[in-house]
């Protein structure tokens, strides 16, 4: 059964191919889309090609609501959105596929059924279609080459629905243990070990320049955010040197 989660239904209107199907419901999987809707596809339905394609998303496929006619498929939606790289003359809000699936959480939230309309891989949806939505999303697209594949432009809107709707994070930094970056003091032991190394090899020359250098020398030790394994290595890696110098 699809998920108890709100969520717009994805609407395939007279859709060609069985592989661009099986691509659209795997972009829909890939972000917590599981409402498909399919109006009068080309080949029939079922489809063996868009099960190969789906790639583990085939409950989408066996899922799916399978519809004649458009207004069918949206007989139950209160706000419709259509996808279109062209511009129409139509007296009707555009939105980009982020604002649009922002608009959609709002709705959502509010009780309405949402749907969003990807017309045939030929040449998109007609203006018949698009007549029975409320706005427009276009993606901002190469203008010398605007054209989409069906689940390319499935993609782009459910990525846009995951990040509207879901935990993501945007930066991070590497996972590591509990307690595992280096200390402040740890980080100035390491910046005196290189600094007396250094002095003694002669490195800070000529005198003048000498508090510049280490200033330089101490900005790189905070610009990079070390571990204390990093610490540690970094120590023997400096008493090792100091060790092949004496050997020599």
């Amino acid at each position: 059964m699809p998920s108890d989660k709100a969520q717009p239904a994805i609407v395939l209107v007279r859709p060609q191919m069985g592989e661009n199907i099986g691509a659209a419901a795997r972009a829909m999987w890939n972000f917590g889309l599981d409402r498909m809707r399919i109006v009068a596809p080309r080949d029939g339905w079922p489809n063996s090609r868009a099960v190969a394609m789906s790639s583990g998303a085939g409950r989408l496929l066996d899922e799916a609501q399978l519809h004649d006619d458009l207004p069918g498929a949206l007989a139950d939606c209160t706000y419709v959105f259509a996808t279109t790289a062209r511009p129409r003359e139509m007296t009707k809000p555009v939105y980009s596929p982020e604002r649009a699936m922002q608009l959609a959480a709002e709705k959502l939230a509010a009780g309405e059924k949402v749907a969003v309309l990807f017309g045939p891989e030929r040449a998109g949806l007609e203006n018949d279609d698009i007549s029975r939505a409320n706005a427009i999303i276009t993606v901002p697209v190469n203008p010398d080459y605007a054209s989409l594949n069906l689940g390319q432009c499935v993609l782009l809107v459910a990525y846009e629905w995951m990040r509207q709707t879901g935990d993501v994070v945007h930066e991070a930094d590497a996972p590591g243990p509990k307690g595992d970056w280096a200390t402040g003091l740890e980080i100035e032991k390491l910046a005196e070990h290189y600094e007396q190394r250094l002095d003694e090899a002669g490195f800070f020359f000529p005198p003048e320049k000498a508090e510049g250098m280490q200033q330089n020398l101490r900005n790189l030790w905070s610009r990079m955010r070390l571990t204390r394994a990093d610490v540690q290595m970094l120590h023997g890696i400096m008493r090792q040197m100091v060790r092949w110098k004496e050997r020599g």
